[in-house]
This record gives structure tokens, sequence and C-alpha cells, in this order.
């Protein structure tokens, strides 16, 4: 590669991937003499790009953190990623994002090719947010970007975490991956003092910091790090399994109960029975009541509580007292809609 721009426009390219580069692989990939390696490096430092040289057997170049932010080098695929993640990042469990991800996003959109703006436009105009759902709490983005930097570097970390219930606790761990589920984040690592598998709240962690301890990779007790956390997060919510016989024809309930019609046996003509479960009773109450029949739980107890209340609360906002609703326009009530006098 003859091309002195094009070939440093390509080492940069490579020396942004977050490794070290041997320099005689960087010769290898660019056809060039690691001589000349080593005088585009200089360029490169000139032109303000912080890289890094190592010496020994497993020294290399990389790029590091500098005193100012240098010119990025982004592919197609990277430039519509960051448009769009930076679209929704408004919206996302980042504190303080918003008014950073409008100013990056307008200086990417200003040198987008316009085949790459209307990738952007099409997937924007395709999707909307839905304002206000899946409340949760906010992250630092100063602690998600040194979690994330560590499961790059596969650097150990040392954090402060407090549980579920409270209990505070130091932790050191070997970073694996970050996931990100609704609106909360959460990261998969290796505890070193408890030598196994974890799951951590990142809203949870208190000032993680790097130990400079480079690990080895572990083999995940999962398919990936989406599939463990999953796992996880299914056996700590409570579980609860409900019992319900429900009066109607089997075939009229079937279809509200969308992809889950073995849940239902037959009992007659007019009558089934819902076996169901879920991680809470306000999602088993809500299923039940929607059915749009007259139904009687079995189990759990708690799902029997919580309507009882529920009940009571809803007849104490349309008027109360046992007190009977006046049908409307003249109509009369549906006799399977009329309370009954308990």
């Amino acid at each position: 590669m003859t091309d002195t721009p094009a070939r440093l426009l390509r080492l940069l390219s490579l020396l942004q991937t977050p490794r070290e580069w041997p320099g005689s692989e960087l010769a290898e990939r660019l056809v060039v003499s690691p001589r000349t390696i080593r005088r585009d490096i200089d360029r490169l430092r000139e032109l303000g790009y912080p890289v890094q040289a190592t010496r020994g057997s497993v020294g290399g170049y990389r790029l590091v953190a500098g005193t100012a932010m240098p010119p990025l080098l982004l592919d197609d695929e990277e430039a519509v990623a960051i448009s769009v993640g930076l679209r929704a990042a408004a919206g996302h469990a980042v504190d303080g994002i918003e008014e950073a991800a409008v100013r990056a996003l307008t200086k990417i959109e200003q040198v987008l090719p316009s085949r790459l703006r209307y990738r952007v436009g099409s997937l924007n105009a395709a999707t909307v947010p839905l304002p206000g759902f899946g409340y949760g709490p906010t992250i630092d983005p100063e602690r998600l970007t040194v979690l994330a930097a560590a499961v790059t570097n596969r650097e150990r970390l040392r954090f402060g975490y407090r549980a579920g219930n409270g209990a505070e606790s130091r932790r050191q761990v070997e970073p694996h991956r970050l996931v990100a589920a609704g609106r909360r984040w959460y990261l998969v690592a290796y505890d070193n003092d408890r030598e196994d598998w974890r799951l951590f709240r990142v809203d949870r962690i208190r000032d993680p910091q790097p130990t400079g301890v480079r690990t080895e990779p572990r083999e995940l007790p999962a398919e990936d790090a989406a599939a463990y956390t999953a796992d996880k997060l299914s056996k700590l919510a409570p579980s609860y399994r409900a019992v319900a016989t429900l009066h109607a024809p089997l075939e009229d309930v079937a279809g509200h109960l969308g992809e889950c019609p073995g849940d239902l046996e037959r009992v007659d003509e007019r009558t089934c029975r819902l076996h169901s479960a879920a991680g809470s009773l306000e999602w088993l109450a809500f299923r039940l009541a929607v059915l749009g029949c007259e139904f009687e739980v079995h189990d759990p107890p708690e799902l029997i509580a919580y309507l009882d209340a529920l009940g009571a609360r809803v007849s104490r906002s349309v008027g109360g007292g046992g007190r009977r609703p006046a049908a409307p326009e003249g109509r009369p009530i549906p006799e399977g809609d009329r309370p009954t006098e308990r």
C-alpha cells in the first residue's frame, strides 16, 4: 500500500479496535515493512492520536485515552447504528445523556452520506417510542463506561454492591458482558471471591475500579450472556401458579389467551379450567379479568386475597357500599354483569 494518506486511515481504523496490535501484524495487514509502520505511528501521534507502544514478545501498539477526543473512523454499519442509538438515547435509562446525545447526533448527521441518511431516516420513520413505559432507575454514564471498558479489555474489576435486601458488600469480578433489559442494565461477571458466575444490577454497583489485572476468557454456563440473564431473572422473580374455573366454553376462552391454549382443559360444554403461571399477582388478575366471563379462583391463596381487595377497591371507586350501578341510557344491566350481594 503506497498511498500514505490511505494507509494512515487504514492503520487508524485497525488501531481503533480495542486490542494491542503487534507491529509485525500491522505490517502484514498493510503490506509494508515494520519500519514504515513505526513512521506511520509517529505521524498519527503528531496528528493527536495517542498511540501507546509496549515492548516484549506480547507487546505492540494500541490507542489509549489522550487529553482530547481525536477524530474517529466509522464504517457504514457503525455510523447507522450510532445515529439510531443516539436518537433512542433520550428515552433510555442512562442518566443525563439526552442533551449530549442530541449534540452528537447533530454532528454525525451533518456528515452522513445521502445513502446512510436515507437508511437512518427510514429506521426512525418506521419506529415510535412509548413515552413513560418501563420506568426504572437511571444509570450514571461514567459508571457504564467503566464497566464496558473492563469487559472489552478483559480487566478485573473491584466495586461495592448493594443487594436487593439492602446488604452491602465488596466484590472483585471478571466482567463478561453488559446486558440491557428494558430500563435496567445488568453486568454478567465471574465473582472471584465466590468462585461462581453472578448477575449484578448496574444501578446497585458503587464506585467500580479497574484493578489492572488482565484475565483469560471463562466459559459462561449458558448459550450467551442474554440467555444467562434471562434464566437468572426468571429464577429470581416470584412465581405464582393459578388454577381457576371459567364459566364459559373452552372454545370461547381460548381465543383470549394468546399463544397459551395448553393452559386450558375442558370440564363440560359450558365450563373449563385454567392453569396459568406468572411472576406477579397483578398479571394473573388482569388475565382473568379480561376473559369476559365469570370465574372462580382455587389457587393460590395470595391471588384470591388480591382479587378480593381489588374488587373492593373497584367497587368503592364507582360508589361503593354494594350499590348497584344505574343502567346506562335506560338499558338493563346484563344478568352476568350484575353485582351479587355479599
